[in-house]
This record gives C-alpha cells, sequence and structure tokens, in this order.
C-alpha cells in the first residue's frame, strides 16, 4: 500500500513537472509581451504632444524603451539605452501599428514590443519597449531542475513514509508477533497495552478483551464437557448394574428403577442437544402467540406435585417459537413443583412495552450469593440435592438461554422463597 501511495505520488509529480515545463516558458513570454507592449502604447500616445529632453523615465516595471525613427537612429532612450543602437530592426508593416520581437545577445534574450507614431513631435517614429526574460525562461535547465525536484519530493515522501509506516505498524507487528505464540492451552496471556494512549492502544486492548471472552468460552466449554461428562456416567453406571444383576433377578421395583435411569439420561441427552442449539444460534420458526395462553397451557399439560395459582392478563402477545416458549415455561414450572413446600403462584401481566411472568414458590428460595450460579450449567443447590428426583442442573440455563434468544431476560429475585421473573418484549 505505502509503494503504490509513493508510486501513485511519482506519476502525479511527473505530470506537474511535464505541465510546467511546457507551459512556464509560453506564459512568461506571454506575460513580459503584455507589459512592453503597454509600455509601448504608453509611450506611442505621449510623444504626441510631449519631448523628451533627458532619459525616458522607466514606466510600470519596464525599464528600456526607444523612440527611433525610419532611418534606424535612436531619438530617446531610457538611461542606459541611450547612445546605443535600436533595440531591432523589425518595423510595423502592412498597416499593422505593432510590431514584436525578441533580440538575443551575450547578455540575455530580450522581448521587444514597438508601436509607430507618424505624427509625434519627433516626425515619423517607433516607439519600443523591451522586457530581459528571466533566466529560466531562456535556459534549457528549466526541465532538469524541475525533474531533480520532482525526485527529491518523491525520495523524501518515499523515505518518510517508509519511516513513518514502520514506526505505526512496529506496535502492530508486535501484536501480530505475540499473538502467533498463543494457543487453546493457555489463553491467560495478554498483549502489553503501550502507554501512547493511540490506535494501536486501543487495538491492544480490544485483543485482549477478546482473549478475555474466549479463554471464557473456553472454560465454560470445559467446565461444560466434564459436567456432562459426570452427570451422564451417574444414570449409567446404575442402569449398567440393575441389567447386570440379570434380568430374571430384577423385580418390578427394581425394574421400574432402572427405567427412571434411563428417562434421566434420555432427558440429559436432550437437553444437551437443546443447549447445543441455542448455543449455535440455531433459527427458529417465529410466529405471534398468547403468552398467557400459553401458560395455562403447559400447566393443564404437565402433572405437578403442588396446587398452582395463576393470575394471567388476557391478550398479552409475543413473538417467537412457540415450542421453545414452551420449553422455556415447563422449566419454570418444573423447578417451582420440585423445590415449593405447598404452593406455586404464577402471574401475567403487561409492563410498558414488555411481558412479565413471575414464578413463586414457598420453597427455601435461592441464596443471594447463588441467584446467578443457578444459570450456570449443571449447577444445583446443595439443600436441594435431597429433594432433587432427577434434575440434570440444566433446566434454569436453558430458560435464560431461550430468554435471551427471543430478546427477553430471565433472573432470580430475593424473596422468603423461590422467586424467579421471565421479561419479554410485547409483539
Amino acid at each position: 500500500m505505502t509503494i503504490a501511495t509513493v508510486a501513485l505520488f511519482g506519476v502525479i509529480v511527473s505530470a506537474w513537472v511535464l505541465a510546467i515545463s511546457l507551459t512556464y516558458p509560453v506564459r512568461a513570454r506571454a506575460d513580459l509581451v503584455a507589459q512592453a507592449d503597454a509600455a509601448s502604447r504608453r509611450l506611442a500616445t505621449t510623444i504626441d504632444k510631449v519631448r523628451f529632453t533627458g532619459p525616458i523615465p522607466p514606466w510600470d516595471g519596464v525599464q528600456i524603451m526607444q523612440i527611433v525613427d525610419a532611418s534606424g537612429r535612436v531619438l530617446a532612450a531610457t538611461e542606459g539605452s541611450a547612445g546605443r543602437q535600436a533595440l531591432t530592426d523589425a518595423r510595423p508593416t502592412g498597416g499593422d501599428s505593432r510590431v514584436m520581437d525578441r533580440v538575443c545577445h551575450t547578455g540575455g534574450c530580450v522581448v521587444v514590443v514597438g508601436t509607430s507614431n507618424p505624427t509625434s513631435v519627433y516626425g515619423p517614429v517607433v516607439a519600443y519597449a523591451a522586457m530581459h526574460e528571466p533566466f529560466l525562461v531562456r535556459s534549457p535547465f528549466l526541465p532538469v531542475i524541475l525533474s531533480g525536484s520532482a525526485v527529491a519530493l518523491v525520495a523524501l515522501l518515499g523515505w518518510g513514509a517508509w519511516y513513518g509506516t514502520g514506526r505505526v505498524l512496529a506496535p502492530v507487528e508486535r501484536i501480530r508477533s505475540e499473538l502467533e505464540h498463543f494457543s487453546a492451552q493457555d489463553l491467560s496471556r495478554r498483549i502489553d497495552v503501550p502507554g501512547t494512549k493511540d490506535e494501536v492502544a486501543e487495538l491492544a486492548t480490544t485483543v485482549n478483551e477478546t482473549l478475555a471472552r474466549l479463554e471464557n468460552a473456553v472454560e465454560r466449554h470445559r467446565s461444560f464437557v466434564s459436567d456432562a461428562s459426570h452427570e451422564l456416567r451417574t444414570p449409567i453406571a446404575g442402569l449398567l448394574v440393575r441389567l447386570e444383576s440379570g434380568l430374571d433377578d430384577l423385580d418390578e421395583k427394581e425394574w421400574r428403577a432402572a427405567i427412571r435411569d434411563a428417562q434421566r439420561l434420555s432427558d440429559i441427552v436432550h437437553d444437551l442437544l437443546l443447549m447445543a442449539r441455542l448455543d449455535a444460534g440455531a433459527s427458529m420458526e417465529q410466529e405471534r402467540i398468547d403468552l398467557g395462553q400459553l401458560v395455562e397451557e403447559e400447566i393443564a399439560r404437565r402433572p405437578s406435585r403442588l396446587p398452582m395459582t395463576i393470575d394471567v392478563e388476557p391478550g398479552l402477545h409475543v413473538r417467537g417459537s412457540r415450542l421453545r416458549l414452551g420449553r422455556l415455561l415447563t422449566n419454570l414450572l418444573s423447578n417451582a413443583d420440585r423445590y415449593g413446600d405447598s404452593r406455586v403462584w404464577i402471574s401475567v401481566r403487561g409492563q410498558a412495552d414488555e411481558i412479565v411472568v413471575e414464578v413463586r414458590d414457598d420453597g427455601p428460595g435461592i441464596p443471594e450469593e447463588m441467584r446467578e450460579r443457578v444459570f450456570e450449567r449443571f449447577t444445583r443447590l446443595e439443600h436441594s440435592r435431597s429433594r432433587d428426583t432427577g434434575g440434570s442442573g440444566l433446566g434454569l440455563p436453558i430458560a435464560r438461554d431461550i430468554a435471551r434468544a427471543h430478546g427477553g431476560t430471565l433472573e432470580a429475585r430475593d424473596d422468603s422463597g423461590g422467586w424467579l421473573i421471565l421479561r419479554l418484549p410485547r409483539a
């Protein structure tokens, strides 16, 4: 990119040098001719009535002027050109009152413009005015000087770009080289953030934040695999022990225990598959759903240990997947039914632009320090393990993931019993 920029600049400068080399001499001579022409006309008009008794004074920056008769004799001139021969032998011809010539000698070149006046106080004369050409106008070195300056400028730009880019990209290269040594086995390392407080420092900070999120994701994945393996091992081991004891020796109680273990194993696998889909952000079919009606349907569909009191505000609609929202509500109801002592309360109400679902029970509740941990995968409270009838510790994490997938939130609140609050945006 730097080389391309310098090359483009070099092309632009080269075109600029060529344009100046071609146009500058032409424009400069045109300006000199215009200035000499104005002085010549003024001088020709002046000698209609005025005869100079001394040198002609300079006019408008024109230092060389002469009044020459038809024989070529200089009748009057500016100081320095008096007593010399006429500037040029060119005379106006063909009825034209103006003549222009370019005369070169050892001292340089001059542009001469003459204006005739047949009725002057000197008789028929030509008033000449001349301007010296600048050195660069007549010198063949102008293209060389411009080309040399252009080469020096492009070289300076190239060096500045190389030096500046090198200084800017050096910290970026350091960050890149440090990232090369990172691996999934050690994500605790971080990039050194320079104290420059510029864009490079912001880049290093962003890289560190990304590494922190990646480390957290990898740790969650490792923990998830470890916990999943542990949770699957228990029902599988129990099922194998019962089956290995011999089919003939299994009584009805053992059969039921084996069936419960198989069912728990099936539920865990089902939950793992659902969480994998949620983590992958799998698309879901969207539809308009009456949330209060869905709550009533889920309560009526599933058997419960405790009586449930329902307070539903009608006409509250959300947009989402009926299957997944049903699973979310089932998990909340199952949690309250499992850990409540005597009753469960469910309310659905509208609040501004969202719908709030509260599920409460009169059980032991959730300690304050555990209100976020219960939404971590395979987390179960110690006091609830004695009541656990096969929960895998995935119900509330799945419920929160489904809520977030629908643009909502799920949180636990402080109360004497269990209190979960679900918030979903209105359709």
